[in-house]
Parts: C-alpha cells; sequence; structure tokens
C-alpha cells in the first residue's frame, strides 16, 4: 500500500485551515495544519513533507518571508500561495522567491486537488533529469545551478531553473507560451504571462557570456532558445 502523499499547510484562519485539513484527508493525503509561518518552518524541519500550501497573510511570519526561508533549504519542493491578494506585483513576487503556483481565495477543494497533483507529477518528471551541458554552460538542475566554463557557480531561483530546464529540452523550437505557461504557472492569464516575461529577462542575463545563446521572443507564439 502507497505511503498518502504529505502536505504542509499553513492558514491562520482556524475554520478555513480544518476545512481544507479534513477535506484534502477524506481525498487520501496527509495533512499537517499550521496556524502562523514559525510553527510551519519547524514543522517542515522536522515532518519532511512533499508539498507546502501556505496562506500569504499569516501573523509572526507570513507565507512569502517562510518560502524564502524554505528556498535557502530546499531549492525543490513544490509551493502553492493560498491569497486574497489580487494585484500584478503580488503575484509576481511570490513566482519570484520560489512558488510553483498560486490560488486566489476563495476556492474549490477540487482546484486546489488538481493543482497539488499537477505540481507533485511535473517534480516527478524533471527529477530524471540530472546535469546538462548546454553550449559553454553548465546547468545542474537538481541544484538549481549555472556555470560559464570554469567561473563562478551561480545559483538560479526554482522558477528560473524549471523554466530553463523546458527552454534547453525544446531547444531550436519555440517553446509555446501558452502550453508553459499552463505547465509551470497552472494558468496562462495575464498575471502569469507577466512573470513568466521576468524570467526570461533574468534567464537572458544570467546567459550572456556565451554569445552562441539567445532566447528570442516570437511574437505571438512564445520563445525559443538558439543553441
Amino acid at each position: 500500500m502507497n505511503k498518502p502523499i504529505k502536505i504542509l499547510l499553513a492558514e491562520d484562519e482556524a475554520a478555513l485551515g480544518q476545512i481544507i485539513k479534513e477535506s484534502l484527508e477524506t481525498r487520501g493525503f496527509e495533512v499537517i495544519l499550521c496556524e502562523n509561518g514559525e510553527v510551519a518552518l519547524k514543522k517542515y524541519q522536522t515532518e519532511t513533507p512533499e508539498i507546502l500550501v501556505l496562506d500569504v497573510m499569516m501573523p509572526k511570519k507570513d507565507g512569502f518571508t517562510l518560502a524564502k526561508d524554505i528556498r535557502n533549504i530546499d531549492g525543490a519542493i513544490p509551493i502553492i500561495f493560498l491569497t486574497a491578494k489580487s494585484q500584478t506585483q503580488d503575484v509576481v513576487e511570490g513566482f519570484s522567491i520560489g512558488g510553483n503556483d498560486y490560488l486566489k481565495k476563495p476556492f474549490s477543494i477540487e482546484e486546489l486537488i488538481v493543482r497539488i497533483n499537477n505540481l507533485l507529477n511535473r517534480t516527478k518528471e524533471q527529477k530524471q533529469s540530472d546535469i546538462i551541458n548546454i553550449s559553454q554552460y553548465i546547468f545542474n538542475f537538481p541544484k538549481q545551478t549555472l556555470q560559464f566554463k570554469n567561473e563562478e557557480v551561480v545559483s538560479l531561483t526554482h522558477r528560473e531553473a524549471h523554466l530553463l530546464f523546458h527552454l534547453i529540452k525544446n531547444k531550436n523550437k519555440v517553446l509555446d507560451r501558452s502550453l508553459i505557461l499552463n505547465k509551470l504557472w497552472g494558468n496562462d492569464d495575464f498575471f502569469s504571462a507577466r512573470s513568466m516575461d521576468v524570467f526570461i529577462t533574468k534567464l537572458r542575463k544570467k546567459l550572456k557570456k556565451d554569445t552562441n545563446l539567445e532566447i528570442l521572443n516570437v511574437r505571438g507564439y512564445g520563445y525559443k532558445l538558439i543553441c
């Protein structure tokens, strides 16, 4: 019998947290419920969850700060933010610090479960990759690092690493914008598209030492990594 997937849920609204916990447990998940970010960080360190579901607005330590702390320890664990915020800058910030997905309150448990399963499947698929040579760079996907020749190793954010992985996987081909937004961001809405543009700009800067590499914007379609 397979062990249930362990989810760490950080939600300071006690009633909502209990509803989410019980709903997920009836679907076969194991849920560790924490009432604030400080407790969640301690539970993360002792309980080894497989995915994190974090409310953004929490006392003592908010969801974004908690995610930053965890990303300093683990660059791979999937993170979903629960948020009442809808401003573009808030969504972009969540992705920038290593979030994989977000859900705006109110949301359905069914949608949360779909997003959890999608992230777990994606993580399983990408763990199969190891070190990739791309022109004069060495890309270590599991460690989320990039190195040009024998120079200093540069750290990538969780989001940068996953986007670069898919660009390399489809090198010299157009990476469909809508497809990659749905795969990595969970949807292709305006907020996600703006966020992806930010990460493409960051990757261009980190790859600029190699003139044989270029990320092109194929207007109306997506991006292409030329190698």
